[in-house]
This record gives C-alpha cells, sequence and structure tokens, in this order.
C-alpha cells in the first residue's frame, strides 16, 4: 500500500461490509477510486437482488462506470475489503483498472463459509473443467455477429 490515504480507503471499503452484514446482505465492500478523484462505493447485493453477479466489487465498477459512462477506468484503483473472486478479477481487468488492493484473502472468506477455491482452481488448472464443461460447435456462421460489428459504422469501440 503506498499511502495512508489509502489504508483510509481500504478501512471503509471493511466498514462498508461490516454495515452490509447488518443490513441483511454479504460481508463484502467495495471502492474504485477513479483517476479523477471520485470514490465510488460498492456492497454485496447477491440475495438482496437476487443476483449471482452482485458482488461488492462488481457493483462498485459497474457504478463508477455509470457515474463517468464509460465502460472503462483506465487509473482507477479497486479497494476491497477482501481477495476479489475471479470473477470479479475478471471485471477489473475488463473495466481496465490499473490496481486491486483487498483487506481479507480468500482463506478468511472460505472460513465464514465463502469458499470460492473451485472457481480459483477452475481458471488454474488447463484442460477441461468438471466443475463446468465447456465446448465449441462450430456453427456457420459463428462469426457473423463479428462480421456485422466490424461493418456497423455507428458501433461504439470498447
Amino acid at each position: 500500500m503506498s499511502s495512508p490515504a489509502e489504508s483510509d480507503l481500504l478501512a471503509r471499503t471493511v466498514d462498508l461490509a461490516t454495515a452490509n452484514v447488518a443490513a441483511g446482505g454479504g460481508p463484502f465492500g467495495a471502492i474504485v477510486a477513479t483517476a479523477d478523484g471520485r470514490l465510488v462505493e460498492g456492497v454485496n447485493l447477491v440475495s438482496a437482488m437476487h443476483d449471482p453477479t452482485a458482488h461488492a466489487e462488481v457493483q462498485a465498477i459497474r457504478a463508477a462506470c455509470a457515474e463517468l459512462e464509460a465502460v472503462e477506468l483506465p487509473g482507477a484503483v479497486l479497494f476491497a475489503s477482501c481477495e476479489p473472486c475471479p470473477m470479479c478479477l475478471a471485471t477489473a481487468l475488463w473495466a481496465r483498472i490499473d490496481r486491486v488492493v483487498f483487506a481479507a484473502g480468500r482463506g478468511d472468506a472460505a472460513r465464514a463459509g465463502f469458499d470460492d477455491a473451485a472457481f480459483y482452481e477452475y481458471f488454474e488448472r488447463p484442460g477441461r473443467h468438471a466443475l463446468l464443461p465447456t465446448e465449441q460447435f462450430r456453427h456457420a456462421e459463428a462469426v457473423a455477429p463479428f462480421e456485422a460489428w466490424r461493418a456497423h459504422e455507428g458501433r461504439t469501440a470498447y
């Protein structure tokens, strides 16, 4: 961690997570500190929204993108109360976030009943996966959407 201000932001994510538990949510909080200095918060709303993607980090990234009217957040830092799961890390990658800083680790989450080990292993193991088998079936028109995208002059690149 490079500054006391960052330590304060990390402490704020822990406070958000703890308050979210009291409000009936999951024990996770996150803040996106944008390149222009905005602080955008998110908490875990998985149960409240009946949405398995409503993790605190994803919520904060969605809110920051909406506030900035952008799909990328270069120069931003994601602060999280706990080590982000693979989905949240992938979201941070897609958002082009510069850095992720977290407080508790995946082991801490596992001891509380949030064990993402199978998901981490899924991405760490080469080859076919029993957890979620995937396969490609090359349909004759598989690339048609991409051809339409490249040909569409009014597209918004991201």
